[in-house]
């Protein structure tokens, strides 16, 4: 009696989302012993295993075309053949195709093995400065106002921190959204995280939304928000802030300043007094030392 043929294995293989450092030593040994590499972009997983010095082999497999070839995908892993499954960037699955391949594996009963890495829903949510036992990611916003904004209604009372992908040229209009259905959040806006010019506003989102607004925005934008009922309150740093940018457009006494900030970040008004205190004290020293 012939040997029935053991099946492959379809590893899903997480990858750098842009320091090719950021791999794990077992993401490496399985991309070398692999049959083949399944990917989105083969130009862009090729900068990644000639980094490395590998050598498998690589195909596409991208969102138009992975019904189609995931089908035969899934005859070379029947027949035998070990197949790593790698997205542009990060994990796949999350936001990237995949999908419909891991769903054929399962019906072919073909192992499914996850090889974790980077991620940059995980990357952001950990310096955002928002709490992170609990939240929910929605993938990219709709890309219309009016399509987006219904959609930010829907998770208005969600009580946990909504994490979202933004597309660069659309943030600003999508924090002008956030603010008109959410009202005034803390959000943090992450921004080409793990490379050169890796950067992280945080803040409620009129004063991100200042910041940004006229801004060249560039790169891959990770976008989080304060979730409904979430009490996280403000920072010393981010008090300080408000009463810069206030100070810039109003002459307020310290009572006014400190009551406006407190009624917007919802904090004990004795406590931003105090700090206002202190902070305009400190000010009129140092213009004393340096008129003496």
């Amino acid at each position: 009696m012939r040997e029935q043929t053991k099946k492959g294995v379809l590893y899903l293989v997480s990858t750098p989302i842009g320091n090719l450092e950021d791999v794990t030593l077992r993401a490496l040994r399985v991309l070398k012993e692999v049959d083949l590499v399944a990917c989105e972009d083969t130009r862009r997983t090729r900068v990644l295993l000639a980094h490395y010095g590998i050598e498998t082999a690589v195909t596409s497999l991208y969102d138009e075309i992975e019904r189609k070839k995931g089908e035969a995908l899934i005859g070379k892993l029947v027949e035998g053949r070990s197949i790593a499954y790698v997205s542009d960037a990060g994990t796949p699955l999350i936001s990237d195709p995949g999908y419909r391949l891991v769903r054929l594996a399962i019906e072919a009963r073909i192992p499914v093995v996850p090889v974790p890495g980077p991620s940059a829903v995980i990357a952001a949510l950990t310096v955002a400065g928002l709490p992170s036992d609990r939240f929910a990611f929605f993938g990219f916003l709709p890309e219309k106002s009016s399509r987006r904004q219904s959609f930010l209604r829907e998770l208005k009372d969600l009580p946990v921190t909504l994490v979202f992908y933004e597309s660069p040229r659309r943030a600003v209009a999508s924090l002008r959204d956030i603010r008109e259905v959410l009202g005034e959040r803390q959000v943090a806006v992450t921004r080409e995280l793990t490379k050169v010019f890796e950067e992280v506003k945080r803040g409620p989102v009129s004063g991100v939304l200042e910041e940004m607004e006229g801004a060249d925005v560039r790169g891959e934008i990770t976008l989080l928000v304060q979730g409904a009922g979430d009490k996280t309150p403000a920072g010393d740093d981010e008090i300080e802030e408000w009463v810069r940018r206030l100070e810039e457009r109003e002459d307020l006494s310290t009572k006014d300043l400190a009551s406006r900030i407190a009624a917007e970040l919802d904090l004990p008004r004795k406590r931003v007094y105090d700090l206002v205190v202190r902070l305009r004290a400190s000010r009129q020293e140092g213009e004393e030392f340096v008129r003496g």
